[in-house]
């Protein structure tokens, strides 16, 4: 299977170990063999080649900063962009992994419609296009014949998108709610053993959680951008940011975390979604619910179904490999719905 990526940060680069450490197992145990022909950056340069780009040489580059310091072979080019790469129609299927942008998912979104008329399967980490385009998308790659899918963008590696369409086919979900943002439930768990909120914050961009403007996290929007993907992908619906109640945790302050665990309760940040709308809300759970008892900065998602009953999803939502795990998942899904295994 050959690949481009778009973008090739944290993400990007612990998809591509993934491939280095494990392609002699993938290719015993899946019959799955993969090149990453096509890397384009913003910020590290841009490299095509259609043999394939030497993985180690690539994550060396990357490492330095620049993808200058790749070194030289037959029938490589630099420089293209994503629509060159694209063009050459040599790739079996575009792996988005470019920082997310939420307002417009540009220039991600239309990256992705190129691909999908050039005859590219899809598979996005990048949280904007699913979030803000997800019913075109899909209905592109069906016409096509194609697969868009998605499952890094929700809870990382964790098999959120999977769960619901695979595991639970037959069931009605009603509804999705969980804990969709580590960083802000990292900063919770803290506050609960008595750091103040902003000491938890400052440790929670030491740790890596949080980006150093938390905005994003803290007031409520990346887990709004996942339940807009949770409602638009599970349940068909056609929500927009302006269809979500969304507020954060900067609000909960040392006394409202004292208040509820006094009361056997435990604050969350819990985004739900349903096909009517959806929510993002610091809330107090009683400690019986499974989602109070997620610590740290670990996700989960409980899915309320028809058959069985609520399902609790619990792992990680966020990590460099933990989200190339998904990406990897993503693509062998893809080779067994085409028959190649």
């Amino acid at each position: 299977m050959k690949l481009i990526l778009v973008g090739f940060g944290v993400v990007g680069q612990g998809f591509a170990e993934i491939l280095r450490d494990k392609a002699a197992e993938l290719k015993r145990s899946q019959g799955f063999a993969a090149a990453i022909i096509g890397v384009v950056t913003a910020s590290k340069g841009a490299l095509y080649r259609s043999d394939g780009l030497d993985l180690p040489a690539l994550l060396e580059a990357a490492g330095d900063g620049s993808f200058a310091l790749y070194p030289d072979q037959p029938g490589l080019r630099r420089g293209w962009g994503a629509e060159d790469m694209i063009a050459a129609g040599e790739a079996d299927a575009l792996v988005e992994v470019s920082p997310t942008n939420l307002e417009t998912a540009q220039p991600a979104l239309d990256i992705c419609k190129r691909a999908l008329d050039a005859g590219m399967h899809l598979v996005l980490a990048n949280k904007g296009p699913v979030a803000l385009d997800y019913a075109n998308l899909q209905a592109k790659a069906r016409a096509k014949g194609l697969q868009m899918r998605c499952e890094a963008t929700v809870m990382a590696g964790t098999p959120t998108m999977q769960l619901a369409d695979e595991a639970l086919a037959g069931c009605e979900i009603l509804s999705a709610r969980g804990i969709l943002n580590g960083t802000t439930n990292y900063i919770l768990t803290q506050m609960e053993s008595g750091m103040p909120y902003e000491s938890a914050l400052t440790q929670a961009q030491e740790l890596g959680y949080a980006e150093t403007d938390p905005t994003g996290d803290v007031e409520g929007w990346d887990a709004a951008g996942k339940v807009l993907i949770l409602a638009n992908a599970l349940f068909g619906a056609a929500l927009t940011m302006d269809d979500l109640d969304v507020s954060g945790i900067t609000q909960i302050s040392a006394a409202d975390i004292a208040d509820a665990q006094a009361a056997g309760c435990r604050y969350k940040l819990i985004a739900g979604a349903t096909a009517e709308g959806g929510m993002v809300k610091a809330t107090r759970l009683p400690l019986a619910d499974p989602l109070a008892g997620v610590g740290g900065s670990t996700n989960a998602v409980t899915l309320e179904t028809d058959l069985l009953g609520d399902i609790t999803l619990i792992g990680a939502g966020a990590g460099k490999r933990e989200t190339g795990a998904a990406i990897l998942s993503d693509l062998l899904a893809i080779q067994r719905a085409a028959g190649l295994t």
